[in-house]
């Protein structure tokens, strides 16, 4: 391999292909840092034409490539396995904001650009990039449309797919597709953009894409709502739409326990009710009227809400720090939940209609099985994608609970699709669910996507042992 190394680093420069164990440990080890790969070298392109010019040299000398954003995915996604075989690409350089156009509503991105520095720019800009998780700060543009990334605001503006309308990938072959058109109508034939938006990187590597923008709120309105059951949330929600219409940007659903966490490892935040309650919705809308018709619109839902029997509280932020405090309990409970200790996670999405009877029989089921375990239950109930996680009886010994995640796994997927669902609602399948996720796809389905990695990558270079 001294050829291939010898020739990538005369292409990047030699501070930016790593091999020192110091450099690449970052790379090579996932989010939650219980896997780490192995790579044969860390490679950080500047250009589109670099990354073209190195998976040529790839496809030369057979190395597989393992396109890397903020590394910030919890299924395996953007690390390499165990063999040392592969490089990891990382985009980070490529973080450049080519192009925004207010009129047109878009902006050119390179993939590398954090998606907090999106935000940013098109807020400088005076517009909204919508797309919101609470990875921002890490999480790359590239590596939200690698995975179809959903976050907070999906109910409104869609997952980073809608947000897209046209790409720059380097394919398998060292090709470039410049597909970087900013049309919301272009019918001419297959629709490339969407193979690669989701695929993982597994089809072609991401380098810069056309992004929708939207024009800024000029006001929003968020409240807590305490409730006391999930078929209590979906009614509010029905009524939230129904009232709210457009307006209404968030409903994240959260379990009480969610919330004990973070009070329990984040002290500083606490939530504003008097007494507990078993579930909570925070709400968001955001409107391009002014203020005081935002607030008269939440102040009408909160009387019927109330009147209905719907909900048992409920606190609206009186000011943008107030608001962000509210969000900052629904944003730090991935955190506080690691911090308690290894859990098992589920990524699901179902028809929102049958959201509260998936969690009224899992609550059943566990118990008669893991009698004492934690359930951790929050996620964007707007758009039907459920963040399941299962903490650990007390006193049961965290690391020997996942032996467990195999058996677990099995029960909350096959309700999962039972109920026509999805075992993976906005994270992606990676090595992690590979081959988890034969047992729910048909052999169609399948036959069908291996077709299409065959076609585009029959080398098998692009991100090998992901997906499929």
């Amino acid at each position: 391999m001294d050829e291939f190394l010898s020739a990538c680093r005369a292409l990047v420069g030699s501070n930016y292909l790593l091999r020192d164990q110091v450099d690449v440990l970052p790379y090579e080890t996932e989010w939650r840092q219980r896997v780490r790969g192995k790579a044969l070298a860390v490679i950080l392109p500047a250009t589109t034409a670099e990354v073209a010019a190195i998976v040529v040299l790839c496809g030369r000398f057979g190395v597989a490539i393992v396109p890397q954003g903020g590394n910030t995915g919890l299924v395996l996604g953007s690390i390499p396995d165990q063999s040392g075989s592969a490089i990891i690409l990382s985009l980070k350089r490529m973080h450049a904001i080519r192009a925004i156009d207010s009129v047109n509503n878009t902006m050119i991105v390179e993939a590398g650009c954090l998606l907090e520095h999106v935000q940013q720019a098109a807020a400088a800009a005076g517009r909204l990039y919508p797309l919101a998780l609470a990875s921002q700060g890490n999480c790359t543009i590239g590596g939200n449309l690698a995975t179809n990334a959903g976050g907070t605001a999906v109910l409104r503006y869609g997952n980073a797919r809608e947000l897209c309308l046209g790409l720059e990938v380097v394919n398998a072959d060292g090709s470039i597709w410049h597909g970087l058109k900013a049309l919301r109508k272009d019918n001419t034939g297959y629709d490339l953009r969407d193979l690669f938006i989701g695929a993982e990187g597994t089809l072609g590597i991401i380098t810069a894409a056309v992004l929708k923008l939207y024009p800024q709120a000029r006001s929003s309105s968020t409240v807590l709502l305490a409730l006391a059951t999930p078929s209590d949330a979906l009614a509010m929600l029905n009524l939230a739409r129904s009232t709210l219409g457009a307006t209404l940007s968030g409903f994240e659903l959260i379990a009480d326990f969610c919330l004990t966490l973070v009070e329990k490892h984040f002290p500083s935040l606490h939530t504003p009710f008097a007494q507990r309650h078993p579930y909570y919705v925070l709400l968001e809308i955001s409107d391009h009227q002014a203020q005081p018709q935002a607030g008269h619109a939440i102040e009408a839902l909160l009387e019927l809400a109330l009147a209905q029997g719907l909900i048992a509280d409920a606190v609206l932020a009186s000011s943008i720090a107030q608001a962000r405090n509210l969000w900052a309990l629904r944003e730090n409970i991935s955190l506080a939940q690691g911090t308690e200790g290894k859990n098992i996670k589920h990524d699901i999405s179902l028809p929102i209609s049958e959201i509260p009877a998936f969690i009224e029989y899992m609550a059943t089921c566990l118990e008669q099985h893991y009698p004492g375990c934690r359930t951790v239950c929050f996620g964007h109930m707007g758009d039907g994608n459920l963040h399941y996680n299962i903490s650990a009886p007390e006193h049961v010994d965290k690391q020997d609970w996942l032996t467990q995640q195999a058996a677990i796994n099995r029960l909350v997927h096959d309700q999962v699709d039972r109920m026509h669902g999805s075992i993976s609602a906005e994270h992606g399948l990676g090595s992690l669910k590979r081959e988890e996720i034969k047992r729910y796809k048909s052999d169609t389905e399948l036959a069908l996507m291996r077709a299409i990695k065959m076609a585009l990558d029959p080398q098998n270079l692009m991100n090998p042992g992901k997906v499929l």
